[in-house]
């Protein structure tokens, strides 16, 4: 009996074990290296990369050449190895240029006589702007009135989270409603919108953070007593009552100053009697009963007068 052992050696490959992270638009390297225990040349080295999950061609290169006739069309230009270091064990690639749509798996295959191929992820991620908070409506506020915050943050990737807080760091993530719209390059603009009850001297404050590069951005907004309009119902209300106190006060005034006149008409006449009673005992020479009031009459006039 004859028996057959057939024996298959793995190249062994080393990639990151974590997510590659790449910024949009610029250039990143994929990491992807190999020992072999014996000497080998150029010529019999083989790279190649693709797509894990679709299996398209990313870059190809054998027989001490860049083989790209079937490589994808969109990684046309953008892609490339270190060939000078391909005798020390590296298989790197090279994407310029990344873009959203390059996110993925990537799977490195070698050939050096011996055959290995290792998958590693790429995530893009992008910055998102400074974000921007303002108030709907702007003017004619009143306190209790629903105000709606809108924070809004453009051109980044991927999804982020929104915190709105309050002045005291209370977090009011439970009351807004967040959309997220992307554009031509896959690039998010979130808009987040918080619904609240309006109060005098409040500040709201919004956090956007990207899960992939960490703290983005921060905006607050600060709703003094300058913003908020005094209650129509309220400022009618104020104005007829000053109103009625300035009438009230005018007639005030009519009255007292008719009753001091009338006082003083009576304190004339008074006088006027005492001083011809004075007149009448100084020519009878009779003193009269009457003259004990002379006084304060002759007082009252001057006072009047």
């Amino acid at each position: 009996t004859l028996s057959l052992s057939l024996t298959v050696t793995l190249l062994q490959l080393n990639v990151p074990e974590q997510p590659v992270v790449a910024l949009h638009a610029s250039d990143v390297i994929l990491n992807c290296s190999f020992s072999h225990a014996n000497p080998f040349n150029l010529s019999d080295v083989s790279v190649f990369w693709q797509l894990t999950d679709t299996q398209r061609n990313v870059h190809r290169y054998s027989a001490g050449h860049d083989q790209l006739v079937d490589q994808a069309e969109r990684f046309a230009n953008r892609t490339r190895l270190f060939p000078n270091q391909l005798g020390l064990g590296n298989a790197s690639l090279l994407l310029s240029r990344v873009v959203v749509a390059d996110e993925g798996s990537y799977t490195c295959f070698v050939r050096v006589q011996d055959f290995g191929s290792a998958a590693l992820l790429l995530q893009v991620a992008a910055p998102y702007s400074k974000p921007a908070v303002t108030l709907e409506p702007e003017s004619n506020l009143r306190p209790g009135d629903e105000v709606a915050l809108t924070c809004v943050a453009y051109g980044g990737y991927p999804e982020g989270d929104v915190i709105w807080q309050d002045a005291s760091g209370h977090n009011l993530t439970e009351n807004i409603t967040t959309s997220v719209v992307a554009n031509e390059e896959g690039l998010f603009t979130m808009t987040s919108v918080l619904t609240v009850v309006l109060e005098p001297n409040s500040t709201y404050s919004c956090r956007l953070i990207n899960p992939l590069l960490g703290e983005e951005g921060y905006a607050f907004v600060t709703i003094t007593g300058q913003n908020i309009a005094f209650p129509p119902v309220a400022l009618w209300v104020t104005i007829g009552l000053a109103v009625c106190l300035l009438v009230l006060l005018i007639a005030l005034a009519a009255v007292c100053r008719r009753k001091i006149k009338e006082s003083c008409e009576e304190a004339r006449r008074e006088a006027e009697e005492a001083k011809e009673l004075e007149e009448e005992e100084s020519k009878t020479g009779q003193p009269n009963a009457h003259l004990v009031k002379s006084q304060p009459f002759k007082w009252s006039e001057k006072r009047c007068g």
